[in-house]
């Protein structure tokens, strides 16, 4: 039997399901009830998903660049971070 297709997601809801994802991996490693195999097991797919959401963020101010100046979205002033 066939495996149905994936649904394909908007990319700012599968940014925020990731994130939602790994902050609640986090706050289970932090509560220090995981054994060793599971702290590694969800340190692994925090990464991942650490990636993925940093992934995402750099696709979204690449597409701001090029609605603020197509012609050239080098030129383009980067964000001023709050963090």
């Amino acid at each position: 039997m066939a495996k149905p297709a994936p649904v394909e997601t908007a990319p700012a809801a599968d940014f925020e399901h990731s994130l939602d994802e790994l902050e609640q991996l986090v706050a289970r490693m932090e509560g220090g009830e995981l054994s060793l195999d599971e702290s590694l097991t969800s340190f692994e797919r925090g990464i991942g998903l650490y990636r993925h959401c940093q992934q995402a963020l750099e696709n979204a101010e690449l597409r701001v660049r090029l609605l603020l100046d197509p012609e050239a979205p080098d030129t383009a002033e980067p964000f001023e971070s709050d963090l």
